[in-house]
């Protein structure tokens, strides 16, 4: 039996009864100074990169990525978060509570991963390793990351040589193009099928932008089957009894794995590898014609039976007037990409998570920045302005921030005044 004893201040403690076991896990979010985001509130009065970085020390949680722009065009990134020294552990399982594992205090967050003026000439985020291999404090961060498809998508505009319009990082933002697909689609080319899946192989072979649109019906055969190959090589690669607690594997190691087939495949890994190519495909071909018919016309990516978002608001059930729930609840509207595009709408047919809010700042002229936020600028669904921004955002589109009292003046609808 397994007990649990939690304390106020410090670890919780996990005591095995039956073998006489005590191990720790403490929560770094317990500690004082760790509300979230009040130290944006100095980064925003920075003057320069040394107040920018001397404000992220007060952003304790979470851990994420600060990113610092001026008008002279300087640029510049720091990761934040408190980040426990641990002298002889690397924090990735929990640990004997006997107190051989205790903290030596916080790694100072300046002497966390920074770069000011990359030679590269810009700096890219998104959720991926950005540590050097050679950072002393290794101990003293994450393990995990995301794949880092999305970042190098990002990359590959940005290096393109050329100078970018705000319209065209909007346009970035609202990103749909796939680099797994760009590794996995070719590997089809060479391998016989069926003749009933024939001319599907063939559509996705050709489709050179692999681009996950809305209107895209290569999109759905190929995200349909890259799923399907993701449980494949996770049932082969991870032992059962493991399974329940490791339930996917990152895209890296698949994508790797199948280029690269190793040895856990069998004794012709190659052959495997391709028999998993196209069983996976036939599977997905066959989901596809359950789920949406047998008209290919009628597969588009984005849809009500595919991919889409539907908003549904947290006190849905509680509404009994049925205009009332209507219009509280939006959707569902078409949605293109997935989880590891640079616009992320999660890899749920129905949209779960990614970014309701997007901003491009001039810092040159800040009355030129572009804006967006899901569903509308009110929280009142009595409001006209509740869900009037939904089909704006779903579609990749932007209004204007200002910045300057005279063009928020020049705009304002109406003031609210609110008195104490």
């Amino acid at each position: 039996m397994v007990q649990l004893k939690y304390t106020r201040h410090g670890p919780v403690v996990f005591e095995d009864a039956k073998n006489n076991h005590l191990y720790a896990v403490r929560a770094g979010w317990q500690e004082v100074g760790c509300a979230p985001y009040l130290a944006s509130l100095r980064m925003n009065q920075a003057k320069s990169w040394e107040e920018f970085r001397k404000a992220c020390t007060f952003s304790r949680i979470p851990g994420e990525n600060m990113i610092w722009a001026d008008k002279k065009g300087h640029i510049g990134w720091q990761a934040v978060g408190i980040s426990p020294i641990r002298k002889n552990w690397s924090g990735l399982v929990p640990v004997p509570g006997d107190g051989r594992y205790e903290w030596g205090g916080y790694l100072p967050i300046e002497l966390l991963p920074n770069k000011f003026d990359p030679v590269e000439g810009f700096v890219v985020t998104a959720n991926n390793n950005l540590t050097p291999n050679n950072f002393p404090n290794r101990n003293a961060i994450g393990w995990r990351w995301a794949h880092p498809v999305r970042a190098n998508r990002i990359e590959e505009v940005l290096s393109s040589g050329k100078k970018h319009t705000l319209e065209e990082f909007a346009l970035l933002q609202s990103d749909y193009v796939s680099l797994t697909a760009r590794v996995l689609v070719p590997m089809l080319k060479r391998l016989p099928i069926d003749e009933k899946y024939r001319i599907l192989k063939s559509k996705l072979k050709n489709w050179d932008t692999f681009e996950l649109s809305p209107e895209s019906t290569n999109a759905t055969v190929y995200v349909e089957w890259e799923s399907l190959l993701q449980k494949a090589v996770h049932k082969l690669a991870v032992p059962e009894k493991a399974q329940k607690y490791m339930k996917t594997i990152p895209t890296k190691r698949l994508t790797d794995w199948l280029v690269t087939p190793p040895p856990f495949l069998g004794a012709n890994p190659l052959l495997i590898r391709d028999s998993i190519l196209i069983a996976c495909f036939k599977q997905a071909v066959d989901n596809i014609t359950v789920r949406l018919g047998k008209d290919e016309n009628q597969w588009q990516y984005g849809q009500a039976n595919n991919k889409h978002i539907k908003l549904t608001h947290a006190l849905s059930d509680w509404v009994t007037d049925p205009t009332l729930k209507a219009k509280i609840n939006l959707g569902p509207i078409p949605r293109g990409g997935y989880g590891e595009t640079v616009n992320n709408s999660s890899n749920n047919l129905n949209q779960t998570h990614g970014a309701s809010f997007k901003i491009i700042v001039d810092t040159e002229n800040w009355d030129r920045t572009l804006g967006i936020n899901n569903p509308g600028q009110s929280g009142d669904p009595r409001s006209e302005h509740y869900g009037d921004l939904f089909n704006l955002w779903g579609t990749g589109g932007y209004f204007p921030v200002y910045f300057t009292k005279s063009k928020i003046v020049a705009v304002s609808e109406k003031v609210l005044v609110l008195k104490p």
